[in-house]
């Protein structure tokens, strides 16, 4: 089966909506974009039917607004699956092979095992002694630091956590293509380990800009037997190319998101798969200090990383869910990265969440010197968190990106990635304003040698120069 990627482009006024499968009007910014769905699923998977997804925030709920939570997929009004429809039942069946994995005992026992044995977890929860000194007032009072290190997953970041569940789905289908996205190059080094491990091909697609800022994690995909695909632009023109690939080959090949975004059930998916850094974060702290985290900080791109740190936490409205994005060069500059600070409601890549986009619609280019965090929209789920005040989110840019990943280095002998560094950034802001005690999670999503020549030859006069006429 084949489809004319040309013809797979949306306006927001005439799509189909995930809940009513009818047109639908949504009041959002219009936009075209290339839709992403998913692989042709084999129709008699044994036991799949019965199952459904539990709605994912069953107590969140924004004061006076509705939250129908009968519908897999959306999360108020965001999320669902704005696709032709001819990729509903497509990813109707995908939603199926979900449902049915998580209630399988023999792929949850193999993907415990290779989380443990193949990924490394459990990740520790690791005390900064000398960041926290440093937040520390003149009476020696203040917040106590803990990260959680995600870093040390084989790999060197979270994007395993998911790429591994996900490659197992593939070959349990029968699909031994896989075809992948990706910006900084963490989630192409999940996706490669992960298919040479089960024996898969794979191809990934990556920004020709991307490439040369994150060489090293390409010759690491090189290596673990992937084709690297260069493509004019950065990640969202990567996650294009890659879609236009996939989409010719649905009954052979699998398309392995790595981001929270897109139709139901993709995000639903990431985020379930990453949620292990959030319930291993709980264990931990019970055994450390016999109580929750106080305050939960990540970096915020799409949301993978945030959302499986936060999602164990959403119902405990004790903890704060803090999420830091990139404000690149500052967001008067309009040239930044945040999404949730800056951005309207539109749909894009099959589903309606915050994007940057201009005033007819169109989507605006992202910046940071965090190449992972250079995406226009978040996930839908994301949105919700924002929407209902559940979560807050924050800015760092990249000069200060930039000296969280300096200061952890020398404090504490950890190479934080750029991503991450957003993370660390937003704590000079945070730490002073925090009772004495307060207990601080960072999740430090990934490793940063690959970005050390970024930060070796930064410069805080490219600010200037960028914006220059």
């Amino acid at each position: 089966m084949t489809f004319n990627i040309k013809a797979l482009s949306f306006n927001h006024d005439h799509m189909i909506s995930s809940s009513t499968r009818h047109p639908t009007t949504v009041d959002t910014k219009k936009d075209t974009a290339s839709v992403v769905s998913l692989p042709m699923i084999p129709r008699t998977l044994p036991g799949s039917t019965p199952l459904t997804l539990n709605n994912p925030l069953p107590k969140v709920q924004a004061s006076g607004k509705t939250v129908d939570k009968n519908i897999p997929g959306k999360f108020g009004m965001f999320g669902g699956k704005y696709v032709p429809e001819t990729l509903i039942s497509c990813l109707e069946e995908l939603e199926a092979v979900f449902n049915f994995v998580l209630h399988d005992s023999e792929f949850q026992e193999e993907l415990t095992i290779a989380l443990r044995d193949y990924v490394g977890r459990e990740t520790p929860l690791y005390y900064a002694r000398r960041l926290t000194d440093r937040y520390k007032n003149s009476n020696g009072e203040g917040p106590e630091i803990y990260l959680k290190r995600e870093d040390l997953n084989h790999g060197g970041a979270h994007k395993i956590n998911n790429s591994l569940a996900q490659a197992m789905i593939a070959k349990r289908i029968g699909r031994r293509s896989i075809v992948a996205a990706t910006g900084a190059g963490q989630h192409g080094v999940a996706t490669a380990s992960a298919c040479a491990k089960l024996s898969l091909d794979c191809t990934i697609f990556m920004g020709a800009s991307d490439m040369e800022k994150q060489a090293s994690n390409v010759l690491l995909m090189k290596l673990l037997g992937a084709q690297v695909e260069p493509v004019d632009g950065t990640f969202k023109d990567a996650s294009s190319e890659a879609i236009r690939a996939w989409v010719g080959e649905l009954e052979t090949s699998y398309y392995l998101t790595g981001t929270a975004v897109g139709p139901h059930p993709c995000p639903s998916m990431v985020r379930e798969f990453q949620s292990v850094i959030g319930k291993e974060t709980r264990k931990q702290a019970m055994e450390k200090w016999g109580g929750k985290p106080d305050v939960l900080v990540a970096c915020m791109g799409t949301g993978s990383n945030a959302l499986g740190l936060f999602h164990e936490f959403i119902n405990d409205e004790d903890v704060r869910l803090i999420g830091v994005e990139a404000a690149g060069f500052g967001l008067h500059s309009g040239k930044h990265a945040a999404t949730l600070t800056r951005g309207d409601v539109g749909v894009y890549h099959g589903a309606l969440s915050y994007l940057l986009q201009d005033e007819e619609g169109q989507i605006l280019g992202p910046h940071s010197i965090a190449v992972g965090l250079e995406y226009p929209g978040v996930g839908p789920e994301v949105s919700f968190l924002k929407e209902t005040g559940r979560a807050e989110f924050h800015t760092a840019t990249d000069k200060e990106a930039v000296d969280a990943y300096r200061r952890l280095c020398k404090l504490e002998g950890i190479c934080p990635a750029l991503e991450a560094s957003h993370a660390l950034a937003f704590l000079e802001k945070l730490c002073p304003t925090l009772p004495h005690g307060t207990k601080v999670v960072v999740n430090i999503s990934g490793r940063g040698d690959k970005d050390a020549a970024i930060v070796s030859h930064y410069q805080p006069d490219q600010l200037n120069a960028s914006l220059s006429p």
